[in-house]
């Protein structure tokens, strides 16, 4: 194994079980997984949820150190918004109140269990489309 993909094979195992745990969480604070990982051509969606009547798109970060919401960058904000856009059109949500929030998840080097930060309303709708509110 090549060593430009061992890094790659690890950032997708965290991320996944990073996706995993933020799912459990939000679980826990009462929302309702609809979905994980939807892709569209214009981007993906991590996990999308439901709180009461609101359509909550979750963007996961996951990391060993750091801050991981600082990664949601405005181009990958305005993707997630092309994304959203277009899960509320394929299901006729168009008039749903929506909401973009962020989980940040720290592990820990040892065994303990991760850091987690739910970030609401992390970031508005960005670029075509700033319909969600």
């Amino acid at each position: 194994m090549s060593k430009s993909i061992v890094p790659t094979f690890w950032n997708l195992l965290l991320g996944d079980r990073g996706e995993q745990e933020a799912a459990r969480f939000l679980q826990r604070q009462g929302l309702k997984i609809l979905h994980r990982g939807y892709r569209t051509d214009h981007g993906e969606i991590d996990l999308i949820a439901l709180e009461e009547n609101v359509v909550v798109f979750v963007e996961v970060k996951a990391r060993r150190r750091g801050v991981p919401a600082e990664a949601v960058t405005p181009e990958k904000q305005r993707r997630i918004t092309l994304a959203a856009l277009h899960f509320l059109k394929k299901h006729g949500l168009l008039d749903q109140r929506s909401r973009f929030d962020v989980v940040a998840i720290v592990w820990p080097e040892d065994s303990s269990p991760p850091q987690i930060e739910h970030i609401r309303a992390a970031f508005e709708a960005v670029g075509r489309g700033q319909m969600f509110r």
